[in-house]
């Protein structure tokens, strides 16, 4: 029986972990957490949210610009996140209305489709 998602991967190009660093802890404020000894030479890091982990991962030769595949943050103010992302370049997308929720997307710095989204 499957109990929850422990964590979930994006990919960012190789050596870009210090303009993600900038964009996941320094914008996003989200609090980067140590990997296994055993993983560090492959590049990337990870990060806490909430009590599951996203792991920003290395790779060459996808456009991350052509694919739906996102993440969901749920936020618990909208309208600070839009104007915290506005003030750091980022442009919001145009997102299809769901009953009982706000929400917006955004691509990252890289290219990765991003969601908030907050019940109403």
């Amino acid at each position: 029986m499957i109990k929850r998602f422990h964590h979930a991967q994006i990919t960012i190009p190789k050596g870009k972990e210090e303009e993600a660093r900038n964009f996941y802890c320094g914008i996003l404020k989200l609090e980067e957490i140590s990997k296994p000894e055993s993983l560090v030479g492959r590049g990337g890091f990870w990060v806490q949210v909430g009590d599951q982990q996203l792991h920003i991962g290395t790779e060459e030769g996808v456009d991350r610009l052509q694919t739906k595949a996102h993440l969901a943050y749920e936020v618990e103010n909208l309208i600070e996140m839009e104007k915290l992302l506005n003030n750091n370049g980022i442009e919001i997308l145009e997102s299809v209305a769901i009953p009982g929720y706000e929400r917006f997307e955004f691509r990252d710095p890289f290219g990765n489709r991003v969601e908030f989204i907050k019940p109403i």
